[in-house]
């Protein structure tokens, strides 16, 4: 059984610590590849640093996270746009994009423009999107509308979403949804949204390390290693095993980031 972190953070500094460490755990719980998303420029060195010492393992993403989204963005765009552009082989695909709404909704009008201009990205290069979406399905969903989705591909990442929003994000011919730590949250309703709503063939398995650690470990520092955590509650909601849920998920991966693949026999 192979599994694949599909969305990892296994760079940043919460991991400083004892990052090696982690990863080794990962592999020993069966998660042997992990895909990195960038954050901004900051994030870009650490990134590189982890998936040069581990290029059977980590695959970089290159984008801009609406967070870093400020005034300065253009210059921004610019400087990531270069890199991907100009290291085109190094990356698995854009991400992670996306509009977030929870921490700052002045920028809205700025966070549109980066969002469009990193999916044209991804169209130009031929390559699958991380989208993050956080109090901002709308406005999502409005940004794909304007955009030849037929030729774009990706993930609706830690989707947690309600019924309408499973089904818009579906319509889109080549997007998944990623499914993460809030599946398995004592409150959460989000495992009756995906049984009733959505095939369990679009799916894949993400932990967002160091963030959203599922139960029982909810409350502290969520690593890759979780991932079967997450797998094994899909199976229990979608009555089936966790090995069936690891070959989808994987297989999609396959299919979406065939990069992560490339090298393998």
């Amino acid at each position: 059984m192979i599994l694949v972190d599909s969305h990892c953070h296994l760079y940043a500094d919460q991991f400083n610590e004892d990052r090696d460490q982690v990863l080794e755990a990962a592999i020993k719980s069966g998660v042997k590849k992990i895909i990195l998303p960038n954050i901004d420029r900051d994030s870009v060195n650490p990134m590189h640093e982890l998936s040069n010492r581990y290029p059977e393992n980590c695959f970089p993403m290159m984008g801009l996270h609406p967070c870093s989204v400020k005034e300065n963005f253009r210059n921004e765009l610019d400087f990531h746009k270069n890199l991907l552009y100009q290291n085109l082989d190094q990356y698995v695909g854009v991400g992670e994009i996306g509009i977030d709404l929870y921490w700052d909704k002045s920028t809205l009008n700025e966070q549109k423009i980066a969002f469009k201009e990193q999916c044209n990205w991804a169209i130009d290069l031929d390559l699958p999107i991380a989208i993050h979406v956080r109090d901002s399905f709308n406005e999502v969903f409005e940004c794909l509308d304007e955009i030849d989705t037929s030729k774009l591909k990706g993930v609706f990442h830690c989707f947690s979403g309600n019924k309408e929003q499973a089904q818009k994000a579906l319509s889109y011919p080549n997007f998944i949804l990623g499914i993460g730590g809030v599946v398995t949250f004592k409150n959460s309703k989000l495992g009756a949204t995906l049984t009733e709503f959505v095939p369990k063939e679009k799916l894949v398995v993400e932990t967002d390390s160091p963030y959203l650690t599922p139960h029982p470990h909810r409350g502290k520092r969520n690593s890759p290693e979780y991932i079967p955590l997450i797998a094994q509650k899909l199976a229990d909601l979608y009555l089936c095993s966790e090995e069936e849920i690891a070959e989808i998920s994987t297989n999609n991966i396959k299919r979406m980031f065939p990069k992560v693949f490339n090298n393998d026999i």
